[in-house]
């Protein structure tokens, strides 16, 4: 492998790793502010448990993944130098707007949110949560800005020595005409990925225990979540690839596996297997002119394929072919639980319908293998520019050695799987243990056992 294969897959290996915390994160705190809401309005103690549950586990995803994104910046200067010169002066401001807000506001409340809870007023520590939750989605929206201009680039000038720069002012490059499809695909996958790895714990609990009221009121929560935001998501994405195929064509077209322009209609290819030296999808299973109405809203509108480009502009076809219909396909066994939900919540047997806890279970972890597949179909699909029409990836990267940039995959290899392998263990372990009448606090483990009166406060607050 040559030192650019090397250093785009330490790149995947690491924004891998990072992506999954911060799509847990941007859900969980949301979930607690909403739990949080709950309790202060109905007084039911049952959200101020949940809410201290799900506190102790936004602990250490939180921290995972403030960790995990500290190495992402370093490679932009060691392994992607020709890129951070040429797109510094815009990618830089922005990702520094993204620290001097989201990171500055999370990191101003997040210590009165883990451990202020019985030192503050409810309402104080409420605002803190809510801060916290709105600045994980400032912060997504900032990375999101960065990657929409990098896709489809606007509002900028090249000045004498080849830098990207700004040219009127910054509206134009953060409000890029993929941001806003991007921004509320990204928010809603986070939030789904939450949805389903809360309502997995709290399914795994009833299946041992269906009277558990805080495995009961979770799993109901994220059933609602799947049942209304899985649809909404669905509409979203269809928005988002019709604004791809009007800004990316090559991409659509590889994660349709169009290699043949269609003149009468383009088939939907549902599954088969691109082959780039035949320019075809052998064992292609298909339903005509399907392809044309989802993109074209039309049976027999034409659409182009890959023949009509340059086949050294194409992304990797079968890549981004797969990835997609790993994304896809996730969402609508989503859209299955969620409808299956309803059902079993209409003959009021949600907590007693053994099958969708099991299958609730399994797809516990589904949101985190979409969001990596929409990630690489996104990613992937970008390919061959690192700054899609301008820069193409071959001249983003510096000048290394093939073995400098080994080592240093290998390096972080081990590294992430030994601690973030530890970090997960630990999860697991916190996910395990069903939400007890009295959980404890983040906090109890660092000082103790609260003062009697505090505790007596904690508990009444509960009850």
């Amino acid at each position: 492998m040559t030192a650019i294969d090397l250093a785009r897959l330490q790149f995947a290996f690491t924004v891998s790793f990072h992506f999954l915390f911060p799509a847990f994160s941007i859900g969980l705190a949301s979930f607690l502010a909403v739990l949080e809401g709950l309790w202060l309005k109905t007084g039911n103690g049952v959200y101020a448990n949940l809410y201290r549950y799900w506190l102790k586990i936004f602990a250490v995803v939180f921290a995972m993944g403030v960790v995990s994104g500290i190495v992402m910046s370093y490679q932009f200067g060691t392994n992607w130098s020709v890129f951070s010169d040429k797109a510094g002066p815009i990618i830089g401001p922005l990702m520094a707007y993204e620290v001097l807000t989201a990171f500055f506001l999370e990191a101003g409340f997040l210590g009165v949110m883990l451990f202020g809870i019985n030192k503050v007023g409810h309402r104080l520590h409420f605002a803190a949560t809510l801060a916290v939750a709105a600045g994980t989605v400032i912060s997504a929206t900032w990375i999101v800005a960065v990657n929409s201009w990098m896709q489809t680039p606007t509002g900028y000038l090249i000045n004498d020595v080849g830098q990207y720069v700004l040219r009127d002012g910054w509206f134009e490059v953060i409000f890029s005409p993929s941001f806003p499809y991007r921004l509320v695909h990204t928010v809603l996958a986070a939030y789904l990925t939450t949805a389903f790895a809360v309502g997995g714990v709290g399914a795994w609990h009833l299946l041992s225990d269906s009277g558990n009221p805080g495995a009961r009121k979770m799993f109901s929560m994220t059933m609602w979540m799947a049942a209304l935001v899985v649809p909404v998501q669905i509409i979203a994405g269809d928005a988002h690839g019709l604004n791809t195929l009007a800004y990316q064509e090559p991409k659509i077209l590889a994660m349709e596996g169009h290699y043949q322009s269609s003149p009468q209609g383009a088939p939907l290819i549902l599954f088969g297997l691109p082959n780039d030296q035949t320019r075809h999808v052998d064992y292609a299973i298909e339903i005509p002119k399907l392809g044309s109405l989802i993109l074209k809203h039309e049976l027999n509108a034409p659409l182009a394929g890959l023949d009509s480009i340059p086949q050294n502009m194409w992304p990797p076809v079968a890549i981004v072919f797969w990835s997609f219909r790993i994304m896809v396909g996730i969402g609508f066994a989503m859209l299955g639980i969620g409808m299956w939900s309803l059902w079993a919540r209409y003959r009021k047997r949600l907590y007693q319908s053994p099958w969708l806890h099991r299958c609730a279970v399994l797809a516990g972890p589904s949101g985190f293998v979409a969001v990596l597949a929409g990630w690489a179909t996104t990613e992937v699909g970008r390919q061959p520019f690192t700054i899609y029409g301008l820069l193409r990836t071959a001249d983003s990267a510096s000048s290394l050695a093939a073995p400098a940039v080994a080592t240093s995959l290998l390096a972080f290899i081990v590294v992430y799987f030994a601690v973030f392998g530890a970090g997960t263990y630990y999860l697991l372990k916190l996910m395990a243990q069903p939400p007890h009448p009295h959980e404890s606090l983040p906090d109890d483990t660092l000082h103790g056992p609260t003062k009697p009166a505090a505790a007596k406060a904690l508990v009444e607050s509960m009850t």
